[in-house]
């Protein structure tokens, strides 16, 4: 949803004009439905907030058509420009298409396209789906189930993270009246569709239906890319909009900055047409591998010259493709020596064009300063500038180099404790970089941190005894060691147990660092003393899992066996550590798997003063199975090579030990002058109790205090 800053401005927008013949800007029906639904009005909410989406899809629609009929209408020259200056020629067709636009646009929206510019944060809102989780509010309080489940499956399909739409979506599916076939998405792309079900055929070797949803979903996005790059024509984007008034570049270097934008732009569609609503990273290749699917399908079907039509065109990306390449000669043949066997023109056009654009982008960021990603993997060599080469060249003999270093490391790797044992190699537990250590705490140690948990249930950090937010079928208590110094700053617990805490992580630390990055600091990113304990009448047919498969530094996608290192995933963790403290109770064991989530490569049973510890990335996905019975505890450790995301919790904790410490040093008389005249005990922490840790998109919305448009208490009316 809109910012907070945004909710605010939304109430100082003028009521939106409803003027009959044109169409209203989108923005101003949104802030009105927004204000309405902070107003509870809900029949006027459902209505504006359905024609901003109206009003939105209709703006796009009349982009993309008056930009394909002014394509037509005021055509640049194909042909060396006339016998009057250059300047005239390329210009004025300029000129002619401005003003063909602005008239055709005019027509359309009924205004001047200028009214419908509305500002980045309204935009990303539409682009996310946020109208529809302000619309399954209202119309679960207008009793329009159907509607409401509609808009709440649309919303959820593109933000499948939402963790409060989730639990709405659960309850909906229970509601007595609520049709199965009231899910659907409204805003459903059709090439996907078409593409899902054609690998469903492709994948049950039903290759007739196969080609045919292939075909369907190629057609359908080769025509969605269409209407990208026409809405890449818009106006400037400045990227530093908070930027200071600077000099503004000349005629030329405007002109040519523009145009890359848009050509940026534009090679960019092909990311978002493969990218599935509510995925964050596109199906990599996803043009060439329709093409790479319907050849063989075609194959299978007895169509050789349809399979040697989709090779040929194929080859347009990778020429060398061996495999590919044998085929095309069996093709050949079998429809004989003298049959031509071209590409598809359509596929043909894609590549040229494309590779035209390429070129004017690498020229910019050679020679202009711009930068660029390319999107494709299929980018012929020749066409990178050399200096670009290079670096590519050297990320990889870096990337490399790290993985060798890593190896070695793991071989030399020794401990700086007397007694610590190595149960479990990377080897012995199929994998690479994780290892198991035993005696690492002593039975005492692990009954004086168990005695701490027991803070955790009453006045601890996490979830403070609530229902797991993995699972219902679970309670989940958690402690962090700031706060456990506080307690016992205030004598809530025992000064020694929660001194033992800091020295246990710590102790961790120095044995993950020195097996793992000898000569390379590790800091704390984040210290976690938890519990998971069963809830005994919830455990009949249970079938999930106490923490689903996940990595510590990236976000999985097992579909794609990827893990994308981007944002909401803490992607500056580098390695991660487990010091279990008791093994009375059933279930609640570690277990890596392979990529798809489903392969288990390796368990590892708790037990006291064990400690697992991995490397954070996507070599390492990881699960917990459910606690069946009984309370399991441990401390959750992350470490980080980044000081500046070391973790700050610890840092005041530290300094509040130490401070204790020199407290309990000091004559009784000392101490109460100093309380004096600070005007508090010397047990009251002198830090606020801050938390530093990171929020993320699967941060529970309604944990904070701040008043915003997801943690509506309508939503706990479902």
């Amino acid at each position: 949803m809109a910012s907070l800053l945004c909710r605010c401005l939304l109430f100082l927008l003028p009521a939106a004009a409803t003027s009959p013949g044109r169409l209203v800007p989108y923005d101003l029906l949104y802030a009105d439905g927004v204000r309405a639904y902070f107003a509870r009005d809900w029949g006027r909410a459902a209505e504006l907030l359905q024609r901003a989406l109206h009003s939105y899809a209709g703006l796009l629609a009349a982009r993309r058509s008056c930009r394909a009929a002014c394509l037509r209408e005021a055509a640049f020259p194909g042909g060396p420009a006339g016998a009057g200056p250059w300047e005239a020629a390329l210009f004025g067709r300029v000129l002619q298409r401005a003003d063909c636009l602005r008239h055709c646009l005019g027509r359309r929206l009924g205004s001047p396209p200028s009214a419908h510019r509305a500002s980045r944060a309204i935009r990303r809102d539409f682009e996310r789906r946020e109208p529809y989780n302000y619309l399954q509010v209202a119309f679960f309080q207008l009793k329009k189930l159907d509607q409401a489940v509609s808009a709440a499956h649309t919303f959820f399909v593109a933000n499948p993270q939402h963790l409060q739409m989730r639990e709405d979506i659960e309850k909906y599916r229970h509601m007595s009246g609520v049709k199965s076939d009231n899910f659907r998405d409204l805003e459903a792309t059709p090439h996907w569709e078409a593409y899902e079900a054609a690998m469903q055929h492709y994948n049950a070797d039903e290759y007739p239906q196969a080609v045919a949803r292939l075909e369907e979903s190629l057609t359908g996005a080769l025509s969605a890319l269409e209407e990208c790059r026409a809405l890449c024509e818009g106006p400037w984007e400045d990227e530093d909009e908070e930027e200071e008034e600077e000099m503004q570049p000349g005629l030329y270097e405007a002109i040519a900055a523009h145009y890359i934008q848009v050509l940026k732009c534009r090679q960019q569609c092909v990311l978002e047409i493969a990218t599935k609503p509510g995925q964050i990273s596109a199906t990599e290749d996803f043009i060439p591998s329709h093409l790479d699917l319907l050849q063989f399908a075609y194959d299978q079907v007895g169509n050789h010259a349809l399979a040697a039509e989709c090779a040929t065109s194929y080859l347009l990306f990778y020429p060398m493709d061996e495999p590919v390449l044998e085929k095309m000669k069996r093709y050949r043949a079998e429809l004989g020596e003298d049959t031509v066997v071209t590409a598809r023109e359509s596929i043909q056009h894609y590549v040229q064009r494309s590779l035209m654009e390429k070129k004017l982008i690498y020229y910019a960021v050679e020679h202009l300063g711009e930068t660029f990603n390319d999107p494709d993997l299929w980018t012929p060599d020749e066409l990178i500038p050399e200096n670009l080469k290079e670096k590519h060249r050297e990320d990889q003999e870096k990337q490399k180099q790290e993985t060798l270093d890593v190896e070695e490391r793991e071989e030399r790797g020794a401990l700086p404790f007397e007694g610590i044992v190595v149960t479990m190699d990377s080897h012995q537990m199929n994998g690479t970089q994780r290892v198991v250590f035993d005696r690492v705490l002593t039975e005492s140690e692990c009954k004086d941190l168990l005695r701490l948990t027991k803070a955790a249930g009453e006045a601890g950090d996490g979830y403070r005894a609530r229902r797991s937010p993995h699972t219902p079928h679970e309670r989940f208590e958690g402690l962090t060691v700031l706060k456990a110094v506080q307690l016992a700053q205030s004598g809530d617990v025992d000064l020694r147990d929660a001194k033992l805490l800091l020295q246990a992580s710590e102790k961790s630390r120095k044995i993950i660092e020195s097996y793992f990055t000898p000569g390379k600091k590790l800091h704390f990113s984040f210290t976690h003393l938890v519990c998971r304990t069963a809830v005994d009448e919830e455990q009949e047919g249970r079938m999930d899992l106490s923490h689903p498969v996940h990595a510590d530094n990236c976000l999985l996608d097992p579909e794609g066996e990827e893990c994308w290192r981007e944002p909401p995933a803490y992607i500056y963790r580098d390695y991660s550590g487990i010091l279990y403290l008791n093994d009375d109770f059933q279930g609640g064991g570690l277990f890596f798997t392979e990529m798809d989530t489903v392969t288990v490569t390796a368990e590892v049973h708790p037990k006291c003063g064990r400690l697992v510890a991995f490397s954070s990335g996507k070599e390492n996905p990881h699960g917990v199975w459910a606690v069946r019975r009984g309370r399991r505890c441990a401390i959750a450790l992350w470490y980080t090579h980044s000081q500046e995301h070391a973790e700050q919790e610890r840092v005041k904790a530290e300094k509040l030990m130490e401070q204790r410490t020199v407290e309990q040093h000091q004559p009784d008389g000392q101490e109460r002058q100093r309380a004096d005249r600070n005007g508090r005990s010397s047990s009251e922490p002198p830090f606020p109790n801050s938390r530093d840790r990171p929020k993320t998109r699967r941060h529970k919305p309604g944990s904070d205090r701040t008043p915003h448009p997801k943690e509506l208490r309508a939503r706990d009316e479902l």
